[in-house]
Order: structure tokens, then sequence, then C-alpha cells
């Protein structure tokens, strides 16, 4: 057993029985690097990585490799989600030494921490092209005896080269900005199964989000992308048809075979955009869909030791093999469902050969309605017949042997999840959704916070120190969210905090926000481009924009048009990379605050407000000593605000979703 059998990351204790003499990240590793004059090997994964797992039976389990890393290295090993700091500057850095990342990541270190080689997965024996890991580490030992004047020169100008990439390209964007960014992304639209580009595919759920609140301001064509993309993705394998929720990519361009582990940051933000795309539409299986997710993630997602808040993410393995718990041969259907497996395997496109692996079938749902047909059954009875189908087939499942779950509670991915249970609760009238919403705000305010800061990881019971600017902005959005599906001040202050704490740890008046603190690392972690989540710089802008108003501080709008400007550049130029950031500056241009002061005849005006969808509104309730935004504000009245100037009140609903109706008139197609 190695020094990780101290740690909490549930990936670290992974490690933590490998002959390899394993330290975390910290001054340890580096005091032993500088005394030893030794590179560093940085391994960063996480728990539920497929290729982890395959490295670590390969390799990390391998006598001869862990004599190899005691003679020649300090070896290294960070769960990339506790620490995403140094997973973004030195993926920064494989990025620009080979053209890809991926995980694992394994990169060399200078004992002043500076990266000169690295790469990802590295196979026992060489393959196609690879050289084996004990080759690799063989000549990297080699180059650091032989040349090292050279690597520590390579490694200056690689982190010089990194750095001048983590500068932002000050513009105004354009006028024009939303309409070019549309047609860009047609250009990169898949017309025939949705979703952007090429295999494999991503959701990008916050490409989607924005595409939504387009659609919501009336802009066809990203309503269509937006809704033929959720279509395919939710018909596909991507999601699971058994047991609800999606999977973090599809292998192939159709959405049919996923990678089949499961992210909370995923499924928090598609249920969410799903939500959304119900009240744009009134379409039953969009509802549906968002319903499914949450109920996935309070079903399977609580950790033990806390059961308000959510788990990571599930593995996509079980049983060392790749999706095992997930897909389904045509027998194993018939054991289960007998007499109606026919009919299911055709819903679920099922077959005697299988369409994956093995004879095995990943079950998608491409054609419902000839299933019904075929059956002769009306919409609710065929509701009611699939519902039975998927109960008796989870029940079967449930029986198997189970993925392993992360169950470390991450801050930002939390918040995420605060904000599509509040959403979710409100628009689509689930007081249980709104309930775990509230819950989970309970649970990090009381678990997380600490200092007025809310830090990033906990699990049972340890409470990490690090803290990061997507902490405090996600959060803060989500308790925003949970004021308008509630109504209730505390947790409008407590987004306020969030803000004042985002901004007094991590803004820089001459260079802006930053994701972390400067911590042992050889630059200081930024990151405003887009990946599977929102960057945290958006984050912070959205939550400036929409907090501005309801406590009049023109100077938190200021900032983040500020903030908006000094990103202008990339909006512009790589759009498709930044959808956050471009969605902050559509509620820049466009968004408005929803003010229904508290009091008698307020009762009705509030639950149109809190029920409506209206994705550039922030709506607040309360007393006028509660926010500044309520001063003078009379109850029984409602009051559409931008800047603190707000139109002349509208006194009854009626009127209240006439004037909504204008600032959200994508909504007039339903």
């Amino acid at each position: 057993m190695n020094r990780l059998a101290r740690e909490t990351s549930p990936y670290l204790l992974q490690h933590a029985h490998n002959p390899v003499d394993w330290y975390p990240w910290g001054e340890e590793a580096f005091a032993k690097a500088r005394a030893e004059d030794k590179p560093i090997l940085l391994s960063v994964g996480y728990a539920t990585c497929h290729w982890c797992h395959v490295m670590e039976r390969e390799s990390f389990e391998d006598e001869a490799i862990a004599r190899q890393l005691a003679d020649g290295f300090v070896a290294i090993k960070v769960d990339r989600e506790e620490l995403p700091d140094v997973d973004h500057v030195y993926m920064s850095a494989l990025q620009a030494l080979s053209g890809h990342g991926g995980w694992p990541m394994n990169m060399f270190l200078t004992p002043k921490l500076a990266p000169f080689f690295g790469g990802t997965y590295f196979p026992p024996q060489p393959r196609r092209g690879m050289a084996s890991f004990s080759d690799v580490l063989a000549a990297v030992r080699e180059a650091w005896l032989a040349r090292r004047d050279e690597i520590e020169q390579q490694a200056g100008e690689l982190l010089a080269h990194i750095r001048s990439g983590a500068a932002p390209a000050p513009r105004q964007a354009a006028d024009d900005l939303h309409a070019r960014t549309v047609a860009q992304l047609a250009q990169r639209f898949d017309d025939t199964h949705g979703g952007f580009g090429r295999a494999p595919k991503f959701p990008q759920a916050p490409l989607l989000q924005y595409l939504l609140a387009l659609a919501a301001q009336g802009n066809a064509q990203a309503r269509t992308m937006l809704l033929q993309t959720l279509a395919g993705m939710s018909a596909g394998g991507l999601y699971d048809h058994v047991g609800g929720g999606f999977a973090r990519y599809s292998t192939d361009a159709r959405w049919h075979v996923p990678h089949f582990e499961k992210m909370l940051y995923d499924n928090a933000q598609l249920a969410r955009v799903h939500a959304g795309a119900f009240r744009l539409t009134g379409d039953p299986r969009l509802r549906f869909v968002a319903e499914d997710t949450l109920a996935y993630l309070l079903r399977e997602m609580h950790p033990a030791a806390a059961p308000a808040a959510f788990s990571s993410a599930q593995d996509a393995d079980a049983e060392g093999v790749e999706g095992r718990f997930h897909v389904w041969t045509l027998d194993e259907m018939r054991d289960v469902l007998g007499d109606s497996v026919a009919a299911a395997a055709r819903l679920y496109g099922a077959t005697p050969q299988g369409n994956w692996e093995h004879g095995s079938s990943v079950l998608e749902r491409r054609e419902p309605q000839a299933v019904r047909e075929a059956l002769g059954l009306g919409e609710e009875a065929f509701d009611a017949w699939e519902r039975s189908v998927r109960e008796r087939l989870y029940a079967a499942r449930a029986r198997r042997t189970w993925p392993i779950t992360d169950d470390k509670v991450l801050a930002d991915w939390n918040g995420l999840a605060l904000r599509a249970f509040a959403e979710a609760g409100r628009l689509l009238e689930r007081d249980d959704f709104v309930e775990a919403a509230r819950r989970l705000a309970q649970f990090m305010l009381a678990t997380m916070v600490r200092g007025g800061v809310v830090h990033h990881a906990w699990r049972d019971g340890t409470l990490r120190a690090e803290a990061y600017l997507a902490d405090q902005a996600q959060f803060g959005l989500g308790l925003l969210e949970l004021h308008a599906a509630t109504g209730d001040p505390q947790w409008l202050v407590a987004a306020r905090e969030r803000c004042e704490c985002m901004i007094e740890r991590f803004h820089d008046a001459a260079d802006g926000f930053f994701d972390a603190p400067s911590v042992h690392l050889p630059m200081r972690a930024r990151d405003w481009h887009d990946g599977a989540l929102p960057s945290g710089t958006a984050a912070a802008c959205e939550l400036l924009l929409r907090l501005a108003g309801p406590w009049a501080r023109a100077d938190w709008h200021e900032l983040a048009i500020e903030t908006l400007q000094r990103h202008g550049g990339s909006m512009d130029e790589a759009a498709m990379a930044v959808p956050a950031l471009l969605q902050a500056h559509l509620l820049a241009g466009q968004g408005s605050d929803l003010a229904v002061p508290s009091g008698p005849g307020s009762e009705a005006l509030w639950h149109a407000a809190r029920t409506s969808f209206a994705p550039l509104v922030t709506m607040v309730h309360g007393a006028p000593g509660d926010v500044p935004l309520m001063e003078s504000r009379l109850a029984g009245q409602a009051y559409l605000c931008r800047h603190g100037r707000c139109e002349l009140p509208a006194q009854s609903v009626e009127d209240l979703r006439s004037r909504l109706s204008v600032v959200t008139p994508g909504l007039r197609d339903c």
C-alpha cells in the first residue's frame, strides 16, 4: 500500500495498492524531486475513466514498471476532477506538444514543475506505432541524464507558449455576432442525426443551452438545430432507455453506441435543456426525458454519506468490461419480458445477432409510433406498456454487478444539479424537484462553505482545501434559480455572497477572472473555453449580470461587460468554443429582471412568474427590505426592469404573460 491510501479520491484509492510509489500532488513530492534531482511523472485521470483502468492493469500493477519509476522518477497521481487547475495547465501543455489530449494523461515535468514531454495511454508492449510505457520511461530518463540543458530550454519555451495562449483577445464583439454564430453552427450541423461535427459526438450541453436561449428569442434556425439534436440523442443509445440518464458521448455519428460512463454534469445540464425545450414546444417526450433524467439522479447518484448531494459519475465498466451492465442479448430480454419481447425488441432495436458486440445490443428507441400501432394501443396505454417493460428490465439489470460510482461531491457540478432541479421543478411544477434542490443547497451551505468560500470537493466527511471560480459561480447560479423556484429571499442573499467571494478571490483588476489561485503551478489556470461544462469565466459573467439589477450593483454589470469585451476576440473567431460566453453576451444585451413584491394580491402574479419559461429574465420575489430592486414597489403588481429602470407594472396575470411573451417571442409558436 502506498501514500494514496491516505487520500479520499476514489480514483487515487484505486491506485493505493499499486506497487508504484505514488505521491499525491503536493509539496512532499515536489521536495523529493528537487532533493533527488529527478523528473516527475504526473499521471492524471479519474475514477470512471475506461482507459485509466486499462493502463493501471497493464502498467501500474507491473513490478518492473514500478522499479523503473522508483529508480528514475517521482511519481504523482492526480484526480483531474479534484484538481481541475492541475489538469488544465498540463493538458494545455500536452495539446501544444501533440495536438491532442485525453485521459489518462501522463506528463513528464522538471523538478520545478515545468512540462517537457507527455502522452495519454501508453501500452505495455509496442503497438500500432505506439512505444511501450517501459520504453517511454527509459527514453525520458536517458534524455534527462544526457540532454538536461536542452530539456529545460524546451520546457521553458513550452511554458511561454501556453502562457501566451492563456491571454484573452480583447475586442468589441460585432453587432451581428449571434446571427453569424448561428450561420457557423448551421455549417457544422448534422442535419441527419442532429449534433455538430463527426464522431465521436458529445452532447455539448452549453451549446444546446445557448441554442435554447436563441430559440426562445424567436430564432427558427436555432430552434430546429436544438430540437433535432435533442430528438437524436434521446432516441439513440446515448440515452439509457432502461434507467434514464445520458452517457458522456457517442462513439458514432447517430448517437447509437455510447461511451457508457454517466457524468453528473452532463445529466444536470441536459435535464435543464429538456425542461426548457418542453416549455418552448409542449412536446411531452421532452418533458419525459427531463423528468426521467432527474429521477435517475435521485435514484442512483446520492452518496451514502451525503444523501442530499450528488455523486460525480458512474463508470463505463462493470466486471472489467465496458458496457456490460447496460447491454442486452435478445435471450436476456426474453427471460425478463416473456411474450412482450418481440414488441420490446422492435421498440429498442435489439436483434438476434445483436447490434453491438458479442451478440448484445445497445438499446435505442427509433420507431415508437410504429410499435404502438402494431400493438393497437392508444397513447396512454402504450405509455403504460412501455413503463412496465422498462420497470421489468430495470429490476433484472439491478441484479447484475453494478459499475462503480465515484461518490465524491464536487461543488461546481452540484451547483449545476441545484440549478437543474430548481428550474425543472418550477417549469414542470414538480415540488419534489424543488425540495431536492432545497436539500442540496442546505447541505452545500452547511458542509462545503468555510470562511465564506465554497470549497471544491468533499467525500466521507473530508472537505478538501481547494476552491475554484466555477464553484462560486455555479453554486451562485443554482441558488439564484432556487430563489426563483421558491421566492425565499435567503437564497438570493446566499447567491450575492457567492458573487462577492468570486470577485474578491478570483478576479484581477488588470487581467480579469482566473479559474484558481496560483498554488504550486508554473502558471495561474484560466480557461474561458467551454468543454462539457460552461467555463468559470462565463458562469461568473452570468451571475454578475443576473444579480446586478436585484442588488442595484451597477459595478457588477460593468464588470461583466468588461469581461465580455476582454473575450470579444474569442466570441468573434471561435464561437463554437465559447457558447456560454455567447449566452452571457445575449443576456447582457437582452436580459431583464422581473420583480414581484410579496404581499396581498401577489400570489397569482408570482405563480405566473415562477412557472414562466423566459431564459433571459431573472425572477425576483420579496419584501421591500429584502433586496434593493423591491424598494418602492407595490404588492399585487409585477415590474419588468432593466438596469434598475422599470416599465409600468403589470397588475394581472394576463398582462404579465403578455409582457413576458414580448421578451421571449419564441414562445408565441407554442
